[in-house]
């Protein structure tokens, strides 16, 4: 919910656009809408009211997992709290980046504003602060097997609300009531069931999967816009993105795709050059069947997208309170921590993101390898006395490689924990971090063959390619000079990545026609004459 800089969390409609745009800035307000704050405190009336009755509620007035038998005094019911929280808080590893870190802290603020987990809204609301404030928790990355919730890192986002832990401000790493103090901030005491509230439950797994799935979406438009540019760089043709071959096999994605690339390569020099003389009957399927293997990636988002959009807005911790149901409400203990569903689409989103890096690094053999190419080796004009890019291929392949090793799903996994209370666990936070990098690496691997797309442009010029083809080539070349000689690679392979994990190539499709196809003897060529033409805005050709 999203007003003017202003972005309101009730639980329940939080956008996966929103989470990365409040993760990424500090120019957003975060607020708890009203609504959201009226069940928060029905929900902890209910508590409130199972306390006064003596009532056993587990975590409430009990110890947890295996310990879940043993109940605890009253008078101790807060210091369980805090117990939970300190002994949980057992991360190790590499510490979240900070959009990720703010990422998670936001959707556990989000989903405690469902109103049924039984907290404080002032808790919350110091959760909301954080963001507001600029302190992030220090979240190691590792600890979570991703069953009663992400329990390790999401009891060191808690830690922080007691004053305890550390706390990144202004990009000072401090112990946590130092923080709080430095923005005006006091931490909290935890009451009855406030330590659960906030450490069980799949932010962790669903903060990175969330920003992973928008880079990934990013990453795939990238690629559409990048495999058109090396189709020009090898005089391919565009006759299998024809609508009747898409319309024959109609899946969404491949539909998309097919549009995207006939859009982009419309009006193209470099095609009309070679389209009666070339003996080539097809392209390779590296080419050929970009729309079958970049719509893949799109079906297999668009449902990745779904489970994720769900699970920002979903109650995820134990047990769970619906102050409507019944005169008093109930309290009830169920398994919606339990992450499986987010385990299973990240283990997706790694296995979509490395065949679509794995197409892109075919694409890139088939540039600089001169056997496949009629281009000179490796794109360099001096081969032998200069090697191009030969070590960018290479480096490309590394990336590949290591993406078929990280795309083993996490979630085929288990592994007993809690004195086998709970016998079977999800690993969605291994799956979390595997898909993250599996989007680094293919974020990489696009950039080189964009590198290798626009360098192989050089050699066809002075024909164009296509309108949304030279849009592109134009923004690379705004950053990456032509490659004349050798020189190091690695600023350009970091220039061009940036290009794809930024989204400046993602939207290029847009405004340009679609152009019909139609047939013209045993030829099919391209024509917008049944189509609107290009606005005034569409740059002029070079």
């Amino acid at each position: 919910m999203q007003q003017q800089g202003r972005i309101g969390i009730d639980g329940n409609s939080l956008a996966l656009e929103e989470i990365e745009r409040i993760a990424r800035a500090d120019d957003v307000r975060v607020e708890i809408t009203p609504d959201a704050l009226e069940r928060m405190h029905r929900s902890r009336a209910v508590v409130e009211r199972a306390l006064a009755s003596g009532e056993v509620v587990y975590g409430v007035t009990t110890g947890f997992g295996r310990l879940s038998e043993v109940v605890i005094p009253p008078h101790q019911v807060e210091e369980l709290q805090l117990n939970l929280i300190r002994s949980h808080a057992c991360g190790v590893g590499t510490p979240l980046p900070r959009a990720e870190a703010r990422a998670v802290t936001l959707l556990r603020a989000n989903v405690l504003a469902k109103g049924c987990s039984g907290i404080r809204p002032e808790v919350v609301q110091l959760l909301v602060e954080l963001l507001n404030r600029g302190v992030t928790p220090v979240v190691p990355e590792q600890g979570s097997v991703g069953a009663s919730g992400d329990l390790a890192p999401l009891s060191h986002i808690a830690l922080v609300l007691v004053g305890e832990g550390e706390a990144e401000v202004n990009g000072q790493v401090l112990p946590s009531a130092e923080a709080l103090r430095r923005v005006g901030l006091e931490p909290v005491r935890l009451q009855a069931k406030e330590g659960l509230a906030l450490n069980n439950g799949t932010q962790f797994m669903t903060g990175l999967g969330a920003l992973a799935l928008l880079g990934a979406e990013r990453a795939v438009e990238a690629a559409e816009v990048i495999g058109a540019m090396t189709l020009e760089g090898l005089r391919g043709t565009p006759d299998a993105f024809h609508p009747a071959i898409q319309r024959a096999r109609p899946h969404p994605g491949q539909l998309a795709s097919a549009a995207r690339l006939r859009a982009l390569l419309a009006d193209s020099e470099i095609r009309e050059s070679h389209r009666h003389d070339d003996p080539r009957v097809q392209d390779a399927y590296a080419l050929r069947c970009m729309p079958q293997v970049h719509g893949a990636a799109r079906n297999a988002l668009a449902y990745i997208r779904t489970v994720l959009e769900t699970e920002a807005n979903s109650a995820t911790d134990n047990p769970l309170i619906f102050s409507d149901e019944g005169p008093d409400g109930l309290v009830i203990s169920g398994g919606n921590f339990h992450g499986q569903p987010i385990a299973q689409v990240l283990d997706l989103l790694s296995i979509a993101l490395a065949d679509l890096a794995s197409l892109s690094e075919r694409r890139i053999e088939r540039l600089v390898n001169p056997d496949l190419s009629d281009l000179p080796a490796f794109l360099t004009p001096e081969p032998g006395l200069h090697s191009g890019m030969m070590i960018a291929q290479i480096t490309a392949a590394a990336l590949v490689s290591e993406n078929k090793v990280l795309a083993h799903p996490a979630s085929v996994d288990s592994i007993t924990t809690g004195a086998n209370k709970e016998d079977h666990v999800s690993m969605g936070a291994h799956a979390a971090v595997k898909a993250r990098k599996v989007l680094r690496n293919t974020e990489a691997v696009l950039g080189i063959e964009l590198l290798c797309a626009a360098q192989a442009l050089e050699f066809l010029k002075p024909l164009h390619p296509g309108r949304g083809v030279e849009q592109a080539y134009r923004r690379v070349r705004e950053r990456i000079a032509p490659l004349a000689g050798d020189r190091i690679l690695a600023p350009d392979i970091a220039a061009a990545t940036a290009l794809v994990r930024e989204g400046a190539l993602a939207e290029l499709w847009r405004g340009l026609p679609d152009p019909g196809i139609v047939t013209e003897g045993n030829h099919l060529i391209l024509s917008c004459d049944s189509h609107e033409t290009p606005d005034d805005t569409t740059p002029p050709r070079h």
